[in-house]
């Protein structure tokens, strides 16, 4: 099982999502951990994980909102706590304007 951490501003963003968004991106983290455990390496493309440009190490996860627009997460890999085991810190979440300051 891959291990995470949060950071403050993640926490604090996090406390500022709908229950609607809050349970979609659950359910996105859900097929991220699938994706983090499998031997390839590689997120499915309905996550669209990519790097942020200009932040190299930082990433986002997007995925869809329904009505609403898009969700996303920007998150970086950690040191791993345990040997051969993936560490995700987690750093904003919300919508596109978080990319400003990922």
């Amino acid at each position: 099982m891959p291990t995470y951490e949060t950071m403050t501003r993640f926490d604090n963003d996090l406390r500022r999502l709908t229950p609607d968004q809050h349970r979609r991106f659950r359910r996105a983290v859900a097929a991220f951990v699938q994706d983090l455990r499998a031997a390839d390496g590689r997120f499915r493309a309905g996550l669209r994980v990519k790097q942020v440009s200009g932040f190299p190490g930082i990433y986002e996860l997007t995925w869809s909102a329904g009505t609403g627009p898009a969700g996303r997460a920007t998150w970086q890999y950690g040191t791993s706590c345990r040997s051969g085991t993936p560490h995700v810190i987690w750093r904003r979440i919300g919508t596109h304007d978080i990319l400003t300051g990922p």
